[in-house]
């Protein structure tokens, strides 16, 4: 009789086990060859941690050819179990919708605006006081990637910032060496774009522009020297002909250009190929002039989906992605920074630890993401695509600067 007490007890168990599993459907734009390895970290995490299944749903291409899809399947009535976005202002007409699942409980339990840094990172996660994302990263933008191969093959020691950088390009050229490795896609262009401004303009315009709207800043003497600046780069890409990100990082990695301006995901394509930070290539926060950081980065949200099970499985997943092993293994991974400020990071590469030191002293900025709605960030997009794809003069492409930001929301 206890003997069949006991199978039944087990059998319950087991069956309630069983019922509580789920295949979680994850959408994500993380395809190049170290965000692959960074990912497969989480997916491993929550197969492993977990009773569910990370069911991978990469999209290839860039955010800008997921996000997208990823909206267009949420409101289209076919949502997936989680998805990558940026934590920003992206998801903010979902939730106004109700169609993005209330993660409050679950923060609040486990702490998270006491572990987050900077708490900025939840701020971006929150609406009207509830929390909808989970944060996994921080990602920041402002860098400037160089190869030591390339500058000893030009016999030049390796510049220590952007004014040496431009400095350097014709010897680069002479060379054979193309001096900035550039994809030809818009996105990218408004990365070197912003890169540029928080390197050359002092912080307070920055922030009048980007945080107040200050047209009348855009328009002046401090943000005349960005637009010359992009000149400068657009010249000196004139020979860079690849499409993707990865591959103008990979130009940097076997010496064939000198430099790239890239987020710090960049770290997780040298990583890939055995390079060594300080000694196979250089990093320049803030573009080597201005020690500062912001801090975009991704979050997973998770589409609201009527089944008990599923909305469970969806905490499971979201408490393993913000829990301290994880963070450290996935983000050592992919180059960026992670959201808790409890984690040990001693084997942190060189250019890791200079974000983390700039983070240390609160150095940071807010995001594009975080500062300007998606229109308005589109609008600043196309405006450097035909910036780089023409002529344009650095004053004309001001001019039409400002009136995006007249107009920003």
């Amino acid at each position: 009789m206890k003997l069949t007490s006991m199978l039944m007890t087990t059998a319950f168990s087991v069956s309630a086990t069983i019922a509580q599993s789920a295949d979680l459907e994850v959408t994500h734009w993380w395809t190049s060859g170290g965000e692959a390895a960074a990912v497969t970290k989480f997916a491993d995490a929550v197969n492993d941690q977990t009773a569910h299944n990370w069911v991978d749903g990469a999209i290839a291409g860039s955010g800008t050819t997921a996000r997208p899809i990823i909206i267009s399947r949420i409101l289209g009535g076919d949502p997936m179990a989680a998805t990558q976005l940026t934590h920003g202002r992206q998801a903010e007409e979902l939730i106004e919708a109700g169609l993005m699942t209330d993660l409050t409980e679950l923060a609040e339990k486990e702490g998270w605006r006491d572990i987050v840094n900077p708490p900025s990172l939840l701020d971006s996660c929150t609406y009207e006081g509830r929390i909808y994302c989970v944060p996994v990263n921080i990602h920041s933008t402002q860098w400037l990637w160089l190869s030591h191969d390339a500058f000893d093959k030009a016999g030049m020691s390796v510049p220590q910032d952007w004014y040496e950088f431009v400095a350097a390009a014709p010897k680069l050229a002479e060379a054979g060496i193309v001096p900035l490795a550039m994809g030809q896609q818009g996105w990218q262009q408004r990365i070197a774009f912003g890169a540029l401004t928080v390197g050359l303009v002092d912080q307070d315009s920055w922030r009048k522009v980007s945080l107040e709207r200050n047209a009348e800043v855009a328009a002046g003497p401090q943000y005349a020297k960005v637009f010359d600046a992009v000149v400068d780069a657009r010249e000196l890409a004139r020979n860079s002909n690849v499409q993707d990100w990865n591959l103008a990082t990979n130009m940097v990695i076997t010496g064939k250009a000198g430099g790239q301006i890239m987020g710090d995901w960049a770290q997780g394509e040298f990583t890939l190929a055995e390079q060594v930070a300080g000694q196979d290539y250089s990093c320049l926060p803030g573009m080597g002039l201005n020690q500062i950081i912001d801090t975009s980065g991704d979050a997973f949200y998770f589409p609201v989906i009527e089944d008990a099970e599923v909305k469970q499985a969806q905490m499971d997943m979201a408490s393993v992605l913000i829990s301290k092993e994880v963070q450290v293994d996935f983000n050592l991974t992919k180059g960026s920074l992670p959201v808790r400020g409890d984690v040990d990071l001693s084997a942190a590469n060189d250019c890791m630890k200079k974000g983390l030191a700039i983070l240390a002293d609160g150095n940071v900025l807010p995001s594009m993401d975080q500062a300007f709605s998606a229109d308005t960030q589109a609008q600043i997009q196309d405006l450097m695509a035909e910036f780089w794809a023409s002529d344009m003069a650095a004053a004309d492409a001001q001019a039409r600067y400002a009136e995006i930001i007249a107009d920003a929301d």
